[in-house]
């Protein structure tokens, strides 16, 4: 594959490239697909840098998705940081094959229409998007350990589920009113149809912000339920802003969504999970959609730094947000108690069934495993405190 032509977008550079796509992805005919690559603002091609993959929503394709980079106020969510590539691949122009081609998993973006969605099978243009990313890994000077996934709309929809099954390529995933989780949860087997054993690598961890006046959140409980269970990473916002992709109309009603900078996460390192948080608000769904004018949050004012891993010994540091650390109407809590599931181990094994030490500033004692490494109750302060676990 070649550069088809070079383009510069509001300041920055864009890589070009058109091919054909065909059985090898699933496509019952070959068709032309269209990418971009926009490369990072002062690009040395002797270094490494992150990789944001950035799908467009259902009301856009690739070239006007790109005309709306670093447009404030434009689908903010599209915007690449300036030392990061972005990949901006098109699902629009073969639309008329929508079966295949929705980056929301197929036909079935509505929760009352599952019938693709409910199984670990992906669709074409999923194949063909994570061909696409290995093809520019090999390629270009890619820190794979800082590769992220972000969208909006469709695309959101679309960043959940190519990206949060696959936590061996991603390292989080930030999704902008996504339009449905039928996709999402299929792929991960949780709904539907999925292969006996079948398992996704530990997932990334998940930004999400909808709103309870969007249409398109419909069943977001759903997705909340089911890492809530799993005990995996979810920072989750809402307000009633519809289907908004502005992030100064959105922070009108909800401030701290872009506190947390996904870039900080690295695939080959641990982070905790935070379950049943006293400092997580109430979700609108289903109970309160439409009418209810609160927003919310869950779990976005938890922070932490990881010290060690080793075979014998985990160590991370756990805080929460300080009041001036980010500009916001909120009153930032001062403390929260969770369980913390640490997830992405490196060197610490465990089995189910193994004891464990753990000491957390005053607290310690010993937890007897199941299937993660959970530690319950552990309360949380904007003083850091280091959370050590040893066999």
């Amino acid at each position: 594959m070649n550069v088809q032509n070079l383009a510069v977008i509001n300041g920055r550079k864009i890589e070009m490239f058109h091919h054909e796509s065909g059985a090898e992805f699933g496509y019952s005919k070959p068709q032309t697909d269209s990418f971009g690559l926009m490369l990072p603002k002062d690009y040395d091609e002797t270094k490494k840098y992150p990789l944001y993959l950035v799908l467009h929503s259902a009301g856009h394709e690739l070239f006007s998705c790109l005309a709306t980079v670093n447009i404030k106020g434009d689908h903010d969510i599209y915007d690449t940081p300036d030392d990061s590539f972005g990949l901006y691949p098109d699902c629009y122009r073969n639309m008329a094959n929508e079966k295949h081609e929705w980056f929301w998993g197929g036909t079935a973006a509505s929760n009352d229409d599952r019938d693709e969605a409910c199984t670990t099978e992906l669709q074409p243009v999923e194949k063909r998007v994570l061909a696409t990313l290995e093809w520019v890994f090999e390629n270009y000077p890619v820190d794979r350990e800082r590769v992220y996934a972000v969208g909006n709309s469709m695309g959101g929809t679309g960043s959940l589920g190519i990206a949060v099954p696959r936590g061996d390529i991603f390292a989080a995933v930030k999704a902008n009113v996504p339009a449905g989780v039928n996709h999402v949860l299929s792929r991960l087997g949780y709904e539907g149809d999925a292969p006996e054993g079948f398992k996704s690598p530990d997932l990334p961890v998940i930004v999400d912000y909808s709103s309870q006046t969007d249409q398109w959140s419909r069943g977001h409980e759903r997705l909340y339920d089911q890492i809530k269970k799993h005990k995996y990473a979810i920072m989750g916002f809402w307000g009633p802003y519809g289907h908004e992709n502005d992030n100064e109309k959105i922070a009108r009603h909800i401030d701290i969504v872009h506190a947390f900078d996904i870039g900080s996460v690295k695939l080959h390192e641990a982070y905790p999970a935070f379950t049943d948080a006293t400092t997580d608000d109430v979700l609108p769904w289903p109970e309160t959609m439409n009418h209810s004018t609160e927003s919310g949050q869950v779990n976005a004012f938890f922070r932490w730094k990881v010290i060690a891993d080793t075979e014998d010994c985990f160590e991370i540091e756990l805080r929460l947000l300080a009041q001036d650390e980010y500009e916001s109407r909120l009153t930032f809590p001062k403390e929260s108690t969770a369980d913390v599931t640490i997830r992405r181990l490196q060197k610490f094994a465990f089995s189910e069934g193994d004891e464990v030490s753990f000491t957390f500033g005053d607290k310690s004692g010993k937890v007897k495993l199941a299937d993660s490494l959970t530690i319950p109750g552990l309360t949380v302060t904007t003083a850091p405190k280091v959370l050590k676990i040893s066999k």
